[in-house]
């Protein structure tokens, strides 16, 4: 089943919506898999320095007393430098580690007992040197016996140990818990590097079919296109054909009834140069003025006959016009169009320059604005188009206002070339629209002499350089006539010289 352009749209919408969808997931996870990593690193960092901080003090305190026993052993100095050294250093580091376990309240009586055992370890120290560097060594000595020292250090190594232990345990679990943190971010970035190779996978299927669709798409239209432009050349063909065939067929017909209107207007002009004679006779028979016959005669040349000969002459006339407009029209359809290169600004400027000082006479004026690029047509044509619209325009202005006539060109997004001719006259009736066009048929008020051909034969001209003419009008604007015209009359007559 083919993808409509709004399937298409729908379907990469949702797979955008998934991919975002699943990217959002796979951020937001990885960044609470971070925090959560970087909690339980915080974690072991500090278990670490608290196990550190616990081990240094247990230390201190083991070599304090064994510096301690050394000295008692050997009396020998040696023995107290490392001694004061390490006492100094015993209190900074339990206020290390009572800082250090400030955030766990359930060690807090612990520190306060080991500050305690501290103190009093420190003064039994400090009382056994002292006994013992006074020379009183058994003094000292017995103060060892007596292992309250030892039971304190104990108690003080004991706890330290449990700090030890559960520093140990707390980094132990740290330690597993940033391995599942870092597993779960291995699993959770392979689900999202799966589905987003999913997404990017199924839109670029999605993206492959639809362009293999519009492609045949495009095919089968550049197919129809061939076709429709081959029936289209055809018919075009056979309409400039039967075109050309009615144009020839309306020139011969033309052609022979010109013979016998010549032969008409020949014998009425005789006709009317018989009449000198007949008048002469009824003249010649005044004397008799009561003979009927002589009544009727003077009646008919004098009156009837003439009357006849004028009706003769005029519809001969009109009739010669006719023919004249029919044969004017079958030239030009029949005249072979020259392709040249025009500047249609300048051909438009050159065609108002000859009436311009008409409209000037009205205190009008004719606005000029083309702006097409060069166009490949039959300037001829072009000019007769352009004039007979503003001899239009003149002809039927409008009586109340002088005459404003605007000419504007431009190319459509096709390539045609469309020339508007605006005008102010008194305009044309809507159901006069498409009979103005016809041969012999004018519009609204027959005060201004015409033989309705010039309309028809500007449609002709249009139609000839591969375009048309269109009117809009209104009785209290004006009107508007847009031409429309190849914009290389060449390609048209390829079509028409086309076997």
């Amino acid at each position: 089943m083919p993808i409509s352009s709004k399937g298409f749209a729908r379907s990469s919408l949702a797979l955008i919506i998934v991919g975002l969808m699943a990217l959002i997931g796979i951020v937001g996870t990885t960044i609470w898999l971070v925090e959560r990593n970087r909690a339980h690193f915080d974690e072991v960092t500090e278990a670490r320095v608290a196990r550190i901080a616990a081990v240094d003090l247990r230390n201190l305190l083991q070599n304090a007393q064994s510096s301690q026993r050394g000295y008692l052993l050997t009396l020998d100095d040696r023995y107290l430098e490392p001694y004061r050294d390490v006492v100094d250093r015993i209190v900074p580091a339990y206020e290390l580690l009572n800082e250090l376990l400030i955030p766990y309240p359930e060690a807090e009586q612990s520190m306060v007992q080991m500050r305690s055992d501290i103190e009093t370890k420190l003064a039994e120290l400090d009382r056994t040197l002292e006994l013992a560097q006074q020379g009183d060594l058994q003094s000292a000595l017995d103060l060892v016996r007596t292992d309250q020292g030892e039971i304190i250090m104990e108690r003080m190594r004991t706890f330290l140990d449990a700090i030890v232990s559960a520093a140990d345990e707390r980094t132990f679990n740290g330690v597993v818990e940033q391995r599942g943190a870092v597993g779960a971010l291995r699993i959770i970035a392979i689900i999202g590097a799966l589905v987003i190779i999913a997404v990017v996978g199924g839109a670029a299927w999605l993206v492959l079919r639809y362009t293999r669709e519009i492609d045949t798409a495009r095919a089968e239209v550049e197919s129809v296109n061939r076709d429709l432009e081959a029936r289209v050349g055809e018919r075009t063909r056979d309409l400039m054909r039967a075109n050309e065939e009615v144009q020839r067929f309306a020139y011969i017909v033309t052609h022979d009834l010109r013979a016998p209107l010549v032969n008409i207007m020949g014998f009425t002009s005789e006709l009317e140069a018989s009449l000198g004679p007949i008048n002469a006779l009824v003249e010649s028979h005044a004397g008799d003025p009561d003979d009927p016959v002589v009544v009727e005669a003077r009646q008919t040349a004098t009156e009837d006959l003439p009357e006849a000969i004028g009706f003769i002459r005029s519809s001969t006339k009109k009739m010669d016009g006719l023919i004249n407009a029919i044969l004017k029209i079958s030239r030009e359809g029949r005249r072979d169009l020259k392709a040249e290169r025009i500047d249609l600004e300048a051909l438009v400027e050159s065609t108002v320059s000859a009436v311009r000082h008409q409209v000037a006479e009205t205190d009008g004026d004719v606005v000029i604005k083309v702006a097409t690029p060069p166009v490949f047509s039959d300037r001829l044509a072009l000019e007769q188009i352009l004039g007979n619209l503003l001899d239009n325009a003149i002809k039927y202005r409008h009586p109340e206002r002088p005459i404003a006539i605007t000419i504007e060109g431009r190319q459509e997004r096709d390539g045609r070339i469309v020339i508007d001719v605006i005008d102010n006259g008194r305009g044309i009736s809507v159901e006069d629209h498409d009979r103005v066009f016809e041969l012999f048929r004018r519009s609204g008020n027959q005060n201004v002499p015409g033989e309705g051909i010039g309309l028809a034969h500007v449609r002709i001209m249009a139609r000839n350089l591969g375009g048309d003419i269109q009117l809009q009008s209104n009785p209290d604007h004006g009107t508007i006539f847009t031409v429309i015209v190849a914009p290389d009359l060449r390609a048209i007559a390829k079509i028409k010289d086309r076997p």
